[in-house]
This record gives structure tokens, sequence and C-alpha cells, in this order.
């Protein structure tokens, strides 16, 4: 197939999905079919009140967005408000949304997306996997006419939330299971490999020296970010954890992956949402992931600010944008 990658992102968006949902849409290499929502770093409701919010600032007019799953499968929601804020994106004013909300749900959405184009559509999941994982349940067939799962979560060293588990998978580790276990092509993008893709205060400078409304409110939430993670977790600079998805779907080089046996655990008294990454064939099970191990910091910040810049940038012949 040649042309942009037709993807769905499902998203919680929190800042890092703020900036996946900019670098999907400023990319020319993937064609964003439809934005669907999940409770995770906030609830539903503001979750899917950010996405609307975000497309509103960059101008996405012509993407569903579509509301998905207020809570785990089988547990209470646990949101990540000390990182994210309380509105799920603290950090810039927003102005009442103009996208609206779709009337589907996200669920449907995301069948009907993938039964619709078999072979062709990419799901890049950023959350908690509810959805996903729902989605599979609701018409299984999807796992056949997939193209290929590129997920945000996961980690084969250590977590963030707890010591063995990531946010993502932690949140709703029965869903992150049903996805892990579909048998259909799918990269884990987790923790080892975003950590490498830090928002330095110089990257910071090359996002606001853009100088578009989306671009500049992007680095007024970046900052916010930077602010919850140093006081929050002790870094010096914020990793951006949700594009690195999305950078792996339009320039798979910048991402180096192994494959493995990746496990999901969802009983352990210290380990639950642990994702159990097997490299040596020591579980004698076959690999049912490419996990991502190694970034080009240099070529993902390149390609994030041209994103960027395509983003809210005025037509040949127009004077700048209004600011946000």
């Amino acid at each position: 197939m040649s042309g942009p990658r037709p993807i769905v992102l499902d998203c919680d968006p929190g800042h890092d999905d703020a900036l996946a949902i900019l670098l999907a849409h400023g990319s020319p290499a993937v064609e964003l079919l439809a934005i669907t929502t999940v409770a995770g770093n906030q609830t539903l409701e503001k979750t899917t009140l950010n996405a609307r919010r975000v497309c509103t600032v960059a101008g996405i007019r012509d993407v569903p967005v579509a509301a998905g799953c207020a809570r785990p499968l089988r547990r209470p929601l646990t949101t990540a408000a000390q990182i994210h804020g309380a509105s799920g994106l603290d950090g810039a004013d927003f102005d009442e949304p103009t996208v609206p909300l779709s009337d589907r749900p996200a669920v449907e959405l995301l069948v009907e997306t993938v039964m619709d184009r078999p072979g062709e559509v990419t799901l890049v999941p950023t959350g908690p996997l509810t959805n996903i994982a729902m989605a599979v349940r609701r018409e299984p067939g999807i796992v056949s006419r997939v193209r290929e799962v590129v997920l945000m979560g996961g980690a084969f060293t250590r977590g963030n939330v707890t010591p063995a588990a990531e946010f993502n998978i932690a949140v709703d580790p029965e869903a992150a299971a049903v996805v892990f276990e579909a048998g259909w092509p799918l990269t884990m993008v987790g923790l080892d490999l975003t950590h490498q893709a830090l928002a330095t205060p110089a990257v910071l400078e090359r996002i606001e020296a853009v100088g578009t409304a989306p671009a500049r409110t992007m680095g007024r939430l970046l900052r916010f970010f930077g602010d919850a993670y140093r006081r929050e977790a002790g870094l010096a600079s914020p990793p951006v954890h949700d594009p690195c998805a999305v950078a792996r779907v339009i320039r798979p080089e910048l991402v180096e992956v192994v494959d493995a046996f990746v496990a999901v655990e969802t009983e352990g008294r210290w380990t639950s949402g642990m994702t159990v990454t097997d490299f040596r064939g020591t579980l004698g099970r076959p690999p049912n992931a490419q996990v991502a191990t190694r970034l080009d910091v240099a070529g993902f910040w390149d390609l994030i600010i041209e994103a960027l810049a395509r983003v809210g940038a005025p037509p040949a012949g127009r004077g700048p944008v209004a600011t946000a």
C-alpha cells in the first residue's frame, strides 16, 4: 500500500497525548482516521474534552473524536492527576472547543474502521488498553484485519507507577493481557524507549520557536509537564512517551526493536501490570511483540518540529495565525 499510513489514535490526553495528536496531524506520512478516547490520565469526560481542545487549537476539523470506556474492565479507575493536573491538561488556557464529539461510541468506531479497510489500518493506543480489548471482544475479526498495533505502554526493566508496572498497563492489566494475547502484529513502545525522548530546555526552545499557536500552546503544556516530573519523579526533563509510538509508525527506523514474548501480569501482589518480557526464549514461547529498545533522539525531535511547523501554519500569502 502506497501513500499515507491510515491510523486510529486511541488516547487519554494528557500532555504527551496532546503532542502525539499534533505529530499525527502534522505528518504527511500518516492519515489520521479517528481519535478515540479512554479514561486514564484523567476521567473519560476530561480526556475527551482535552482531545477536542487539542483538535480545536490545531485546526483538526475532519477527524472524528469518539469517547470510549470510562473505567477499566475489572478494576476501579486510577488517574495521573499528580502529573497531568486536575484537568488532565494543565498548563495552558483553552477556549471552549469547537470540534464536536462524535455520537458514535469509540469501540464501535474502532471496529468499523478496521473492518472497512482490511489490512490497512494501524491502531496506535497511547493510554490504557480498555477500548482496544473491548473492540477485540466485540469483533474478534479485527485481529486478522488490522495492519498492526503500535502501543505506548509497558517496560522491560522497571515501572513508573510501581517498581514493576508502567501506568497504561497498570491501569487495566486485564485489557492489556487481551491485547498482547490477541495474535496480531504488535509493537510495544515502553518506558525503556520513551525515557530517551526528553523534552529538555533546548527542545522546548525549538518547539516555542516554531511560532504557531499550537506550538506555543504545546510549549506551555510541556513546561507544566516538566515541573510535575521534577516534583513527582525527580527528573530534570520530562519524557514525552506517547509521540514515540506515532513516530514509530511515521519513520520506523527511528525506533529500534527486538522480537520478544511479552506477558502481562494480572495477579501478582507486587507485580500487577508488569510486562514480563522474554528476549531469550526462556519461557519457551514464540515472540508476540516487537519491543522498542533504542530511539534516534535527534531524528525524533526533528520529526516533531517538522510536524509542528505544519500544524497551524498560515497558508501561503497569508499573515501569521492568531495566538491561542
